[in-house]
């Protein structure tokens, strides 16, 4: 069996897109996963499968989703094995101590690319936050008090990229892969 990590967007947020995470773990159990384990209330999901075709496991999971909960949510999933691969490669500038900066990892939802992202969203603003990408992850960290100035926070949530990223702290990202 395959450890997986599945990334839901944009759920339980402000009263929005429902998802108890006790139904999701048993609708996919359901489905045919294993091992399923959720973290928090924002559609983290760990879990285990033969399936080694991402794109059907996302199709699996979304289809799900529309079924259950009658709610069209882009799903992001990646190998517990990438994911650690992932953050092997994290800057070293990303997710020190300094508690003045937020450090969060964007997942890019496929077939969307880093370069399609950056054209939309530009580079980030010298001095408040810095990016660095791997693969399909974007190294994301800005200085908190200045988080409203920053070039990516307000674009990441734009209606043009928002529905093809989804956004973890990289403190919940550890967490999960740790699962």
């Amino acid at each position: 069996m395959i450890s997986y990590i599945a990334f839901l967007r944009g759920i339980n947020i402000s009263g929005k897109n429902k998802v108890p995470m006790g139904e999701l773990k048993t609708n996919c159990e359901e489905i045919g996963f294993a091992e399923v384990k959720t973290y928090l209330n924002s559609g983290n999901v760990a879990f285990s499968c033969n399936q080694d075709d991402k794109e059907i496991i996302t199709k699996q999971l979304e289809r799900m989703i529309k079924d259950k909960f009658g709610l069209h949510i882009p799903v992001f999933v990646i190998s517990k094995d990438e994911l650690q691969d992932v953050l092997c490669h994290a800057p070293d500038w990303w997710e020190n101590a300094n508690k003045e900066v937020y450090d969060n990892l964007i997942f890019i939802m496929r077939p969307t690319t880093f370069h399609e992202v950056f054209s939309e969203i530009g580079p980030p603003k010298d001095g408040m936050e810095q990016i660095g990408n791997y693969k399909e992850a974007v190294f994301w960290s800005f200085i908190r008090k200045d988080y409203q100035k920053t070039n990516w926070w307000s674009k990441t949530a734009s209606a043009n990229i928002s529905n093809v990223l989804t956004i973890r702290t990289a403190a919940t990202v550890r967490k999960i892969c740790g699962m």
